[in-house]
């Protein structure tokens, strides 16, 4: 009977948190499928490779206000190391890309409320900026030299006797729109109330009191502790942000779960694959580096200093 009560506690709970939040689903649903069918990694690349005065506070800009998933940011990196693109802008978009685009941050505002989808997204500029000004400054002593795992095409400077047409992109239809909406729709969903279950099974399960103590702001080591279980356990965007969002509900503090989410989203088996693929091992210890560093002093800072502000 006491198994019984928990699983209908911990349906009622997702159900009741899937009510107070669909308008923000939907809306982020919205943005993602119009960032999805309108921006592509080509054109990402040319614009970083064309703007390279400025291009740490480009790349991190466009990190942050693009949904590509690890693929994508692979895409767009391979694309900026074939241009002879620096690594400073690199790294940047390597460790802002994964964090946060301005879907999640309407998911994240939904779950966690406004305050916590502010200080995500800040964290994942400010995090972004410090990577490429580390990448910068041991570019500069030569610590990068030979750290692409491939050469980037050579740099012709040969006249253009004629326009070189290249296809264009596919004409965005209804059709496309509402194959998108309806995808990411039954995917997020699914994700959400999946893991939003299982979330508040767990509180069901294990006494709050035992996460408070873990994870609650009295412990001094549980941004620290999340930080470094973001590495190994965190899933995806739409599976991790509700599980989260339930152990909050159980004493887990905001600066702890921003912890865990920035070193899992930023660390994820994808994203470090991704990065492997393109860098090597220097160039992965500054993006890493970043993100475990970054995750714990953001974490402590958000839960001292946000609860005098809100």
């Amino acid at each position: 009977m006491y198994i019984i009560e928990i699983l209908q506690y911990a349906l009622g709970k997702a159900a009741q948190t899937f009510l107070g939040l669909w308008p923000l689903l939907l809306l982020s649903i919205v943005i993602s499928v119009a960032l999805k069918l309108y921006v592509d990694q080509d054109s990402i690349a040319n614009f970083l490779r064309r703007n390279q005065r400025n291009s740490v506070v480009m790349s991190t800009a466009l990190a942050v206000g693009t949904p590509f998933c690890s693929c994508g940011t692979t895409a767009v990196v391979l694309g900026m190391i074939a241009s002879t693109v620096p690594w400073a802008p690199i790294v940047a978009f390597i460790v802002a890309s994964p964090l946060t685009s301005p879907q999640e941050m309407i998911y994240s505002a939904g779950l966690f409320g406004w305050p916590f989808a502010i200080a995500f997204m800040a964290a994942s500029i400010v995090l972004g900026l410090a990577g490429g000004a580390i990448a910068g400054f041991a570019d500069s002593r030569g610590w990068l030299k030979n750290q692409a795992r491939f050469a980037p095409k050579p740099v012709l400077d040969l006249p253009m006797l004629q326009p070189v047409s290249t296809p264009s992109k596919s004409k965005v239809t209804a059709r496309m729109i509402a194959k998108e909406v309806f995808d990411m729709s039954w995917k997020l969903v699914l994700m959400f109330f999946g893991f939003s279950f299982i979330g508040y099974l767990l509180n069901g399960l294990i006494p709050p009191e035992w996460i408070k103590n873990i994870f609650g702001v009295g412990n001094a080591f549980s941004v620290p502790i999340a930080a470094v279980l973001g590495i190994p356990f965190y899933l995806n965007t739409e599976a991790s942000l509700p599980l989260v969002r339930a152990f909050i509900d159980s004493g887990m503090s905001q600066g702890t779960a921003l912890a865990f989410l920035i070193t899992g989203a930023g660390t994820s088996i994808g994203a470090l694959a991704g990065a492997l693929t393109i860098a090597r091992w220097r160039v992965v210890g500054i993006v890493l580096g970043t993100l475990v560093a970054g995750a714990i002093a953001v974490g402590f800072t958000y839960d001292l200093v946000v609860p005098f502000l809100v």
